[in-house]
């Protein structure tokens, strides 16, 4: 694996089950690489869809990339709070200054209230189908959407008061340099 340190700039790209690419973002700026995660920062990126269509984010974002756990985690800094969009993907790896990991659908979505919804079940349940999910991707990705679920019950890693905050900081501080 290459050697990521703060500060350094990396693309991320998002597939499917079967290696179609879903969608990319320009820039991922590294805030903190450890044993566990990958810790990185973006104000106003491109994100380009599958189709071609493209955007620009419209919030700044604090994201978490897990090496050992089948999700990731995104802080979204609104106007009307901090939003968390938490996606069930593989863990990522790092090839090439590129963010990669598979997505599998399933959602959480938390509320600045501290409230939230798990998504796109339906969606999930069909991509399992026409992709041939295994059992025991199937019962890996459940266990670790009522894992990630427990964490954000008990106010853990990312969902801890201030850490979005902190790694946000730190992002404005890296961006200024």
């Amino acid at each position: 694996m290459e050697n990521i340190k703060v500060g350094d700039k990396l693309k991320i790209y998002c597939y499917k089950h079967d290696g179609s690419l879903e969608h990319t973002s320009d820039e991922a700026v590294v805030l903190e690489n450890n044993d566990e995660y990958l810790v990185c920062g973006n104000g106003r990126t491109r994100i380009t869809e599958k189709d071609g269509r493209s955007h620009m984010t419209s919030e700044p974002a604090v994201l978490f990339f897990y090496k050992k756990h089948w999700f990731n985690v995104i802080g979204q800094l609104k106007k009307f709070g901090l939003f968390y969009y938490c996606n069930i993907a593989s863990p990522y790896i790092v090839d090439d200054k590129s963010i990669k990991y598979i997505d599998y659908d399933l959602d959480l979505r938390v509320f600045p209230d501290g409230g939230f919804r798990v998504l796109d079940r339906n969606e999930y349940n069909y991509h399992k189908k026409i992709m041939h999910y295994s059992e025991e991707l199937d019962s890996i990705l459940k266990e670790e959407l009522s894992y990630l679920i427990e964490k954000k019950r008990n106010e853990d890693g990312p969902f801890k008061e201030g850490v979005v905050k902190h790694y946000y900081d730190l992002y404005e501080k890296i961006k200024k340099n």
